[in-house]
């Protein structure tokens, strides 16, 4: 199989590149997760690198996590591989920009949110349709509120409805929507970041980052607790991810 993920620099060496390599869906596996977070780890302490520029391949940026990497026997460890690159990017000291387009769904939509910043390109989808698999997104469950609010991030998770580049530009879940978010993003780069110090930059970062970023981490344990321990206890939840992986109806019990 081919590899998941696109690396390579730009702007002299100041911009990593990160490319999710695996079009249409780009699901977020675990050797995706493990390509995302192998890069940052090797990277992002380099002194020289100002910023990570994270877009994807074809005309969708996610179609979301693997399903089947959530079924029992498999959820503890993908949850913890999620989360673990979750919270590296939140706690990255220099800014990672996601450019989404097309769908961005489930655990797609979780890895963008954990950019500092999101471009959209104005055909883009972004949703987490979890619940209508019988689960919840832990990671969006802490990320959404932080974002967007507590009323609307409430309306995303338990409807499991998508919203449109401009509803999520106006809500605040994205900084830019535009036909060519990948044009735009550089732009951004050029004009503010690459003439900055990056020991100045990476203070900025944490300043203005790093309560959230603390947070997110803290109340993060707790929901991965309670979808492990709690959600995945329960008859609905198994058989939702069973009938989706097996193609067929879902038969809920409300137990």
């Amino acid at each position: 199989m081919s590899t998941p993920l696109k690396i390579w620099f730009e702007r002299d060496g100041k911009l990593l590149r990160l490319r999710l390599a695996r079009p249409k869906a780009n699901i977020v596996d675990a050797e995706m997760i493990a390509a995302l977070d192998g890069a940052l780890a090797e990277h992002v302490s380099n002194s020289g690198l100002l910023a990570v520029l994270l877009d994807a391949e074809g005309p969708h940026f996610s179609f979301g996590a693997s399903v089947e990497e959530h079924m029992p026997e498999n959820c503890t460890a993908m949850l913890q591989a999620l989360h673990g690159l979750i919270l590296r990017m939140a706690h990255s000291e220099i800014p990672i920009i996601a450019c989404v387009g097309g769908q961005c769904l489930g655990g797609g939509l979780e890895v963008a949110m954990a950019a500092h910043m999101m471009f959209v390109a104005d055909d883009a989808k972004l949703g987490q349709p979890e619940i209508r698999l019988g689960v919840f997104a832990p990671a969006a469950s802490c990320l959404l509120p932080e974002k967007i609010g507590p009323a609307r991030a409430f309306d995303l998770l338990v409807s499991g409805r998508s919203i449109s580049a401009a509803d999520a530009d106006s809500w605040g879940l994205a900084n830019d929507c535009s036909e060519d978010p990948k044009t735009a993003a550089l732009a951004w780069f050029d004009d503010h970041i690459a003439g900055l110090s990056g020991a100045s930059l990476r203070q900025a970062v944490s300043a203005a980052h790093g309560a959230l970023a603390d947070r997110l981490e803290a109340r993060l344990k707790e929901v991965e607790r309670q979808y492990l321990e709690d959600l995945m206890a329960t008859h609905d939840a198994v058989e939702g991810l069973t009938a989706f992986v097996e193609k067929r109806s879902v038969k809920w019990e409300n137990r």
